[in-house]
């Protein structure tokens, strides 16, 4: 372990003293980390962090830790320096198995990918936070991607965003500047601020794709699964609606006053018209300004808005209706019942402006036919209960979910340099934090086809037992993520307990564990609660194509690449499959498929982690197919005087990321996050 700093880098400004050292050893005691890129890639790598004294923490706010696990992507990467700026000082960096991030000072403790040296680097960690957590004039910590950055924006359709200034496509209005990442009020962004903890980030938090709006949506939402609606969200969006809901009122009342006043104006004048406008027979109205005509077509000199046609006889059309009904209609808004009220009569008042009815046409309307502004709001790459990595950004009308698409930080990309076979293989394997042993077997498989070699039976007894051994470890992973997203805290604890011991264990030990996995599946299945909020949540759309692995076989499908595998049928393998296609039945499907796998390593004997055969001929193309935790990938690769020169990938997850759109529209948020997480996407296996 190397000790890259002598003093804390993220200490609190104010000079030492007894209280303050005081202070620094409390928080020594209890060391809570943001893990980066997730607490599920921790537990992959086999770290145990409450053994080191270490707690999880939901959101940057809660955390003095960043945990950085492995190396980072450079999208990643450049989260992750969003995320350190909303940590509250002293904070400390902690890198396990690779580099400090380019956008963050340099880590306070680095440490190899190892449970020993997670715990020596807990205790160098407690050192300092104890000496070091404050100081007289601590280092500033500032980065490009902290910057305040433009976007144009159209009043009328939020939805159109551009990054520089011009029209709206829709309705010609000009786009309007405003800081990237939202409306909110930066007063929200001030948490270091107000409690001196960070003062040159102040403001920029809302930067990068939103992360400040997302991690304090975190925070709330551990609860939101069990509680129905995320607080602080509803809040938020409750204001943006009362805030919207005061402006139309404000625009209608002041529709009302000009339209009462025209019609007096009617009553006095009556019908002395504009010969020439007659004649024209058509002038041209800005729906905004309705004080701007002209008799051809153009644009608004005030809002940049297209002017629309507007015929005079359209204003006589609506005089005619208006004396009595439309005099009382506009002044009594208490008591008048607009339920079936038909409005088409009413779009426009008699001067020719455009009522609320016509000026909201075009938004989006919510499931009770209101038009209201919808909030972009992105989840992740660290959001509690999703994969590490993962970018889901979800479009919201109130609590609903209109659009969804999710998007992966850490995507693989295949389009690589010539590399040779041995360090492809670990290449791999490294790049697949969450199934390792299965890309490794991918590989030796596809470079052993390459260079003519027939599978040896008893080397594939130890690989097959690896393989089933990894999927019991992954689908307990993913068990353990269930419960941080659902905040059952007893299941995070048993899964990951349960997890650990599955990776370390050979064949005697994994049958030992059978009891205790048996038990935790019962439970999950007894346990009435997590029925009803799984239970008709993320079905599947009707004719979903390419479905994989798990989420497969729980909608009724027989895709599974074992069943075409020669060992496996030596092992008696027998596919079994759910019917529902929704988050209960993929639940149950991987209850299944743990104890399918633990059978099969009982047969099969001691996992053997994969390991390339020596090969005579180290040039050919070769094409090799397994059975993942996820579903089926095939690799195909050319290799030539054993350097692999091309590779093609196609992977469950790749397939699996694009149902995220139909899965979550038309959904309650809750439920959304519920979908998406019970798909089980891992970033990494996401090719770019």
């Amino acid at each position: 372990m190397s000790e890259a700093a002598t003093t804390l880098a993220g200490a609190r400004k104010g000079r030492p003293s007894i209280l303050r050292r005081w202070v620094g050893q409390a928080l020594a005691r209890n060391l809570s980390c943001l893990v980066v890129p997730g607490p599920e890639v921790a537990l992959a790598h086999g770290l145990d962090l409450a053994a080191a004294d270490m707690r999880i923490a939901a959101t940057p706010r809660d955390a003095t830790v960043l945990l950085i696990v492995g190396e980072l992507s450079q999208k990643l990467d450049e989260a992750t320096a969003v995320l350190y700026a909303q940590m509250p000082r002293p904070r400390a960096i902690l890198v396990l198995g690779g580099s400090a991030p380019s956008s963050l000072p340099q880590a306070d403790v680095s440490a190899d990918l190892s449970q020993t040296e997670l715990m020596e680097a807990a205790t160098r960690l407690q050192r300092l936070l104890a000496e070091d957590a404050f100081a007289a004039s601590p280092d500033d910590f500032d980065s490009s991607i902290l910057q305040a950055k433009t976007e144009y924006v159209c009043p009328m359709h939020p939805e159109v965003v551009e990054d520089e200034p011009g029209s709206c496509p829709k309705c010609g209005m000009d786009l309007v500047a405003r800081e990237a990442g939202g409306d909110s009020d930066a007063g929200e962004h001030d948490h270091d601020h107000d409690h001196e903890h960070e003062h040159e980030h102040h403001g920029h938090e809302h930067d990068h794709d939103h992360e400040h709006e997302s991690e304090e949506h975190d925070h709330h939402h551990a609860h939101h699964n069990d509680h129905g609606q995320s607080h602080e969200h509803h809040h938020d969006h409750e204001h943006h609606q009362n805030h919207k809901r005061a402006h139309d009122h404000e625009q209608h009342q002041g529709d009302d006053d000009h339209e009462h006043a025209h019609c007096h104006e009617h009553e006095d004048h009556g019908h002395q018209q504009s010969t020439a406008q007659e004649q024209s027979g058509t002038e041209y109205i800005c729906p905004m300004h309705p004080e701007i005509r002209q008799n051809e077509p153009g644009s608004c000199p005030k809002c940049g808005m297209d002017l629309e046609p507007h015929k005079p006889e359209e204003d006589e059309g609506v005089r005619e209706g208006v004396p009595e009904h439309d005099h009382e209609h506009h002044h009594d808004h208490s008591g008048h019942d607009h339920d079936g009220h038909d409005h088409s009569d009413h779009d426009h008042d008699s001067s020719g402006f455009m009522s609320m009815v016509e000026v909201t046409k075009d938004l989006p309307r919510s499931a009770d036919g209101l038009a209201m502004d919808w909030l972009e709001v992105p989840f992740g790459p660290c959001f509690p209960g999703l994969p590490g990595g993962l970018k889901l950004t979800l479009t919201l009308d109130g609590d609903g979910v209109t659009e969804g698409q999710a998007t992966s930080l850490v995507a693989m990309n295949t389009s690589s340099e010539e590399v040779a076979v041995e360090t492809f293989i670990e290449r791999l394997a490294a790049a697949m934090p969450l199934a390792p042993v299965s890309y490794r077997l991918l590989a030796c498989r596809a470079i052993e086809q390459a260079a003519g070699l027939e599978p040896d039976p008893a080397v594939e007894r130890g690989r097959a037992a690896a393989l089933e051994r990894e999927r019991i470890a992954s689908h307990l992973g993913w068990l353990a993520q269930l419960g941080r997203q659902l905040s059952f805290v007893w299941l995070t604890r048993r899964a990951a307990a349960l997890q650990l011991e599955t990776q370390r264990a050979d064949r005697e030990q994994l049958v030992a564990l059978r009891p205790a996995l048996q038990s935790l599946i019962a439970r999950l299945e007894h346990t009435p609660l997590l029925k009803a909020r799984l239970k008709g949540i993320g079905a599947l759309p009707h004719g979903s194509q390419d479905l994989r692995g798990p989420v497969a076989r729980a909608s009724g499908r027989t895709e599974d690449a074992r069943q075409a595998d020669a060992m496996y049928r030596e092992l008696g393998f027998e596919m079994r499959a759910e019917s529902a296609g929704d988050a209960w039945a993929r639940l149950r499907q991987r209850h299944v498929e743990i104890m399918t796998s633990l059978d099969l390593v009982e047969v099969a004997g001691d996992p053997e982690l994969p390991k390339l055969r020596a090969i005579d001929n180290p040039s050919g193309t070769g094409e090799a197919t397994v059975e993942t935790p996820r579903g089926r990938a095939t690799l195909r690769l050319t290799q030539e005087r054993g350097q692999v020169v091309s590779v093609e990938l196609d992977s469950a997850c790749s397939q699996h990321i694009g149902l995220v759109a139909d899965l979550v529209e038309g959904q309650e948020l809750g439920d959304a996050l519920v979908a998406v997480g019970s798909l089980d996407l891992s970033p990494w296996e996401v090719t770019s």
